[in-house]
């Protein structure tokens, strides 16, 4: 079981967090003795949430210790038995331990739709049960560190973005994932005490507008402020009315400090209401006019990449954003599935593929590598590449092709390949490394800094590039021809 700190990852066990016909599935498939076949599952999603260029993946640090921990106890067995299914079925789950290969993209990677971001390689049952909590786990995951990631790559450098938003996540545990994940996407810091704890880092906060007005004055609730926290004196100033008694009220608490001899190296104002562009520039301006430039102002309320960018452009004076729900609750759903693409029988892994007459969601069938190409030059990321599992895919003079859309196809040269799955769990062990989040945020930042600005920007970001080899591309449409026909009776 994963540890942070003392804390447990996963607040319980997920074993039985599982759709019933998952279950109903199982007892087919143990009757007709299909459980001993091997079964290969993709993880990925179609559409970016909001529109974006890009998704962040995340979720291992909780999947680790769920598949670690996978045990049917005597209760969940006597439910088994209270519905009605057999003993054999039964005291399989009794013994029931994974045995299979996992293969996921790292935490911190940018992520793009159709790709396999997550693949389980198991046999049929232990495959088919694990799909709930996995997509449960993932979904909510990428949705936090996407929505975290958008923001960070909306402010400028060397402004923090502080996580704020654990009031208003879906939940308690939401709460708790929202400020790991968006630490993990590029958030300084965190106002979660819990979540702080687990990452053994200080939590940040100051005020609410209860403290303020629970005192007689203004002035008075920032005096004691500054009394009882002098290294870490940052006032709310817009309880009342920012401009003609916050911030003067903040400046007079600041001048009373100079007068005790009480360092002021670290005071600041944060403003959480109101037109954010023109009441931040006032504000710089009172407090440089009364000596005390090194006051740092943090903004709040709401904020969003396109705000954050908005006030960019009307030159608002920040130098830390307090950002919650679209942190802890963003706008927009990953929308991650769980499909089966291939399946082993009698030895041989033979490619499964779900037809539609949408083209988007025809699966890209078989047990597949995933690359991705990094242009020589400038270390840019290229393209992602799908090949099947054991084909050599040429270095030189590529050709890749649109998985659906034939037509869209690109040469490229001049790069390097990287393998972007890694081994996570083979034979049931897991033989993954997972780094902790620090690491990982320095990992989301570097490979952030791989993406060309066009695909991360806000609006009509550029389509990146997922595609496969000519050999793969080929393979799924003469894959999808011959199902066809075979549906049609021909």
């Amino acid at each position: 079981m994963k540890i942070y700190n003392g804390y447990e990852r996963l607040a319980r066990n997920y074993t039985t967090l599982t759709d019933e016909y998952e279950y109903t599935m199982s007892n087919v498939y143990f009757k007709v003795k299909k459980n001993e076949e091997e079964a290969v599952f993709d993880v990925f999603f179609r559409n970016i949430p909001n529109n974006g260029g890009y998704a962040i993946m995340a979720g291992l640090d909780k999947i680790i210790p769920f598949i670690q921990n996978l045990k049917y106890n005597d209760t969940d067995l006597e439910t088994f038995r209270n519905k009605g299914y057999s003993e054999d079925i039964i005291n399989y789950f009794k013994n029931f331990k994974f045995t299979g290969d996992i293969y996921a993209i790292p935490d911190g990677t940018p992520v793009f739709p159709n790709e396999p971001i997550l693949t389980v390689k198991a046999p049929l049952i232990e495959a088919q049960v694990l799909e709930t909590a996995i997509l449960a786990i993932i979904n909510g995951a990428m949705e936090h560190a996407t929505g975290a990631r958008r923001i960070i790559e909306a402010t400028p450098k060397g402004v923090g973005v502080m996580e704020f938003g654990a009031r208003r996540a879906d939940g308690c545990e939401a709460a708790i994932d929202a400020s790991i994940y968006g630490i993990m996407a590029g958030c300084v810091g965190t106002s979660n005490n819990q979540a702080a704890n687990m990452l053994n880092i200080k939590p940040m906060g100051t005020m609410a507008h209860s403290y303020i007005e629970s005192f007689d004055s203004e002035y008075e609730a920032f005096k004691n402020y500054a009394q009882t926290f002098p290294n870490n004196c940052t006032l709310l100033v817009d309880t009342y009315d920012t401009l003609k008694s916050g911030v003067p009220n903040a400046i007079k608490t600041f001048k009373y400090m100079k007068e005790k001899n009480i360092l002021t190296d670290n005071i600041g104002v944060r403003i959480d209401s109101g037109d954010l562009a023109y009441l931040s520039k006032q504000t710089r301006k009172m407090l440089i006019e009364n000596g005390f430039p090194q006051a740092k102002i943090c903004l709040s309320n709401g904020l969003t990449d396109k705000t954050i960018q908005s006030l960019i452009s009307q030159g608002a004076e920040f130098d830390s954003l307090g950002v919650g729900d679209n942190i802890s609750k963003p706008e927009g759903r990953m929308g991650c599935v769980y499909k089966e693409v291939a399946l082993k029988q009698n030895g041989v892994m033979i490619p499964k593929i779900k037809i539609s007459n949408d083209v988007v969601k025809i699966l890209n069938p078989d047990f597949k590598k995933l690359y991705r190409a990094y242009d020589k030059k400038t270390g840019y990321a290229i393209a992602d590449i799908m090949t099947r599992q054991n084909e050599k895919i040429k270095k030189d003079n590529l050709l890749i092709i649109s998985t659906n859309n034939f037509l869209k196809s690109t040469m490229i040269n001049d790069f390097e390949l990287v393998e972007l799955q890694k081994p996570i769990f083979i034979n049931g062990k897991l033989v993954y490394d997972d780094p902790d989040i620090f690491k990982k945020q320095k990992y989301c930042n570097d490979q952030m800094a791989t993406i060309y600005e066009e695909v991360k920007r806000i609006e009509n970001p550029h389509i990146y590039y997922v595609d496969g080899t000519k050999d793969y591309v080929d393979f799924k449409n003469d894959m999808i021809i011959k199902t066809k026909k075979k549906v049609r009776g021909e």
